[in-house]
């Protein structure tokens, strides 16, 4: 189907006052994009951000004798701390060594 001339200029855009239409599309974008960013940003990545913040406060304040529970689902008691490891008593006779990052949160 052959489009006529005059549905044909209904796709171009209007040529008279373009400069100044232009720079207020731009504005207008530029806006969109940073209530966008905004958005994300406290919506996303400053609640990660506190969260990671507060795991790691909660890990340097373990001391001996806490009951964590790994990201595996591990529970023990921290029987010894060497720099970034802790050993866990996961059982009477059985221990195991983890890293500091591998603990999810203290057991209640």
């Amino acid at each position: 189907m052959l489009l006529s001339f005059a549905n044909f200029l209904a796709f171009v855009p209007p040529q008279g006052g373009g400069g100044q239409n232009a720079g207020g599309g731009m504005l207008v974008t530029l806006i969109m994009f940073a209530s966008i960013f905004l958005i994300m940003y406290f919506l996303m990545i400053r609640p990660a951000q506190k969260r990671q913040k507060e795991h790691q406060k909660m890990v340097d304040s373990l001391k001996k004798g806490d009951k964590v529970i790994t990201t595996a689902g591990i529970h023990g008691t921290i029987v010894d701390m060497d720099g970034s490891t802790f050993t866990l008593q996961i059982s009477d006779n059985c221990k195991i060594q983890i890293e500091k990052t591998a603990i999810a949160g203290k057991k209640q």
